[in-house]
């Protein structure tokens, strides 16, 4: 595992933090094949409720890819299909997270920084961030997964904008736009992240877990739909002890001790 990219988990909450802040964390490949190992594991491990991803250093979230690695990394067709093939897999991984996932934004979220967020649950960014998707400066192609993926959260007119102008945009247009879920002072973005974090993690996983699958199917084609597996999914909110659990500690007036259960 690369020192580039940290992990941490306190209780139920885990993180995933990378970590080149002298380059505003812009990621190599090396970089992503650690990301990808993180997610495996903290998706297979229970006690994980929830997952954070930040960037290290306050200025930057991921400032897109380690331009100084594209020589060596991205200058062949075969190094730029393992490299695409890689990030593919980051970010499918994310968007499919089976739990809660969080992207704590400070300061600069460019190229494959804002395609990363997007396959957060939520965003929560400072008022000093900073967005772009700069593929038009760069004559870089992109795929139709990371393309709906934007118009599925900011429509398809802001998603032209956005890739047609490759300019930068300011956190209260990202706000406006639908691209982030809350703008906070740039020195509580870490303490908001965590608060909602916590927030999510007191609540019945169940629950939580089915209505992220089935916003999912939401957004999915109606022919590829899986109402059944969202059925199943509700009824076994209904069916579980968290559902007592919550009952009870509404009625006796106290805090309720989900399990996942």
């Amino acid at each position: 595992m690369t020192d580039k990219i940290l992990t941490e988990q306190s209780g139920d909450i885990a993180r995933i933090i990378f970590n080149q802040p002298e380059k505003r964390n812009a990621v190599s490949l090396e970089m992503w094949e650690a990301v990808e190992a993180a997610l495996i594991r903290f998706q297979a491990d229970a006690s994980v409720r929830i997952l954070i991803l930040s960037g290290a250093g306050g200025k930057a979230f991921v400032s897109g890819a380690d331009i100084s690695k594209f020589e060596s990394e991205r200058a062949s067709e075969e190094g730029v299909a393992h490299y695409n093939a890689a990030t593919k897999r980051v970010y499918d991984l994310v968007e499919a997270f089976p739990k809660p996932t969080i992207a704590q934004i400070d300061g600069f979220c460019i190229g494959g920084g804002v395609a990363l967020a997007l396959c957060c649950d939520l965003r929560i960014c400072g008022e000093g961030s900073n967005f772009a998707v700069p593929a038009a400066k760069l004559g870089l192609g992109y795929g139709f997964a990371g393309i709906k993926r934007l118009v599925d959260v900011v429509g398809p007119s802001f998603a032209k904008e956005i890739f047609f102008t490759a300019r930068r945009f300011t956190a209260e247009e990202a706000r406006v736009m639908g691209l982030v879920n809350r703008v906070v002072p740039d020195d509580q973005v870490a303490e908001t992240a965590l608060e909602t974090a916590r927030m999510i993690a007191e609540n019945a996983p169940m629950t939580v877990g089915s209505v992220k699958y089935i916003v999912a199917q939401t957004v999915a084609p109606e022919s590829a739909r899986d109402l059944t597996g969202c059925e199943v999914r509700v009824k076994a909110c209904f069916d579980s002890q968290d559902y007592i659990e919550g009952r009870r500690a509404f009625m006796e007036k106290r805090k309720p001790n989900f399990v996942g259960a």
